[in-house]
């Protein structure tokens, strides 16, 4: 007899014994995501990447390459296309984004305190790619535009980046002041010399690649279907199976914030429903629920981690 763990249902068991294999199938696919730490198509993403590599991320090699949105303001528009001639002009896009993609940014930052480059964040992010390990640097861009975006911090600023990494419970003085360093730019570079080298001309822009250097790019914000589309393409199948979504609570303990977008895009449910999936789901002060900029969000008590 034996308990099904995916229907919970008891019964006889299947045969007595079976053969297995415990290699992991060889991941032959490489995923480039081209980004900026101040790309706000690129948060808009962020609850579809989220799923994505979630449910997918065992077909493929993730790598996470910093684009060189913005070196500095000057004479020349940055980008005169959307009406961008300097920060002021950010503010309003970026509300726009924010409104359509319900992932909250407020921009008045680039109002009253702009961000001058990209580059310091983003060349703080490839010093953490180094010394520590692409997941811990993607949690530094993950926390860097949540207090860009949704809470309206100044992230070139140096204390506010080095806020961030304490937060990670990383050494925060000593990352930011290796990223000024030669060191910093030459890491960056090879980024820019990348993003290049596969095409990019925008963010987000995601390019996946086979073993034979033949694959697919997928440039903007797109649904899920676009990149799991895009993922049998190169694969050259027409089914893949997805991983089963983590539960609400094992997700918290990584990601400490998530916004309702990223709650319903993660499992299907319409924003009516998120309250109570959230009730269900975890246990009463463990989280904590908030507004802002007419979204609600969850965070993450002290406890939840423990």
């Amino acid at each position: 007899m034996m308990c099904d763990l995916e229907t919970g249902v008891c019964g006889v068991a299947g045969e007595e014994m079976e053969m297995i294999d415990f290699h992991l199938p060889k991941k032959s696919i490489d995923l480039y995501y081209v980004t900026d730490p101040i790309c706000s198509h690129c948060w808009a993403l962020e609850p579809v990447l989220r799923r994505f590599i979630v449910q997918y991320g065992s077909y493929f090699n993730f790598h996470t390459v910093m684009g060189g949105l913005l070196e500095k303001w000057g004479d020349d528009p940055v980008d005169p296309a959307n009406g961008i001639f300097g920060p002021a002009d950010v503010a309003g896009h970026w509300r726009e984004v924010g409104e359509h993609s319900r992932m909250p940014i407020d921009g008045s930052i680039m109002i009253d305190n702009p961000v001058q480059s990209s580059y310091p964040p983003s060349r703080v992010f490839k010093v953490i790619q180094k010394n520590h390990h692409d997941e811990v640097a993607y949690d530094y861009l993950r926390r860097a535009r949540e207090v860009l975006f949704a809470f309206n911090q100044n992230i070139s600023d140096k204390s506010v980046m080095i806020e961030i990494l304490n937060n990670l419970d990383l050494d925060g003085n000593a990352l930011v002041n290796e990223a000024e360093q030669p060191i910093g730019q030459q890491l960056l570079n090879e980024d820019f010399h990348l993003a290049k080298s596969l095409g990019v001309r925008g963010f987000p822009t995601i390019i996946m690649i086979d073993e034979e250097n033949k694959g697919v790019k997928i440039v903007g914000s797109r649904p899920l279907e676009s990149y799991v589309d895009g993922l049998k393409q190169v694969l050259n199948k027409e089914d893949i199976k997805p991983n089963r979504q983590p539960s609400l609570s094992k997700l918290m303990e990584k990601e400490k914030l998530l916004f309702s977008k990223e709650i319903e895009v993660m499992y299907d449910i319409e924003k009516s429903e998120v309250s109570s999936f959230i009730e269900k789901e975890l246990s009463p002060g463990r989280y904590e629920v908030k507004g802002i900029l007419g979204e609600s969000y969850i965070t993450a008590t002290q406890s939840q981690g423990e």
